[in-house]
């Protein structure tokens, strides 16, 4: 038997630095050396870009994901290379923000 992609995704237009799969909602979720992160479905339909507010950007003007985590809840804990973590929900909305000094791994 040969292995066969089930979806590709699309719409990032750098390596991909971090990913989660929430099988229980049916999500992908994926992070971009350049940023943003993307939510798609398993089937490959790419449905919102979580974004950070310009005003918690750093002075690149550029948020690099680290680290991505998804619950069957509808919760997206995103954690970025300039120590701040934010948390989304499925449909895009920011709903916290936290900042640390700690290098997370």
């Amino acid at each position: 038997d040969f292995a066969t992609p089930r979806a590709i995704l699309t719409g990032h237009d750098y390596e991909i630095t971090c990913a989660t799969i929430c099988a229980e909602l049916g999500l992908v979720i994926s992070g971009s050396k350049e940023g943003p992160c993307l939510i798609h479905s398993m089937n490959g339909d790419l449905l919102r870009t979580l974004e950070v507010p310009e005003t918690l950007k750093g002075p690149e003007n550029c948020l690099r994901p680290k680290l991505i985590q998804a619950s069957r809840e509808g919760h997206c804990v995103i954690y970025y290379e300039n120590g701040l973590f934010c948390v989304f929900s499925v449909n895009g909305r920011l709903q916290a923000t936290m900042e640390t000094d700690d290098k997370i791994k």
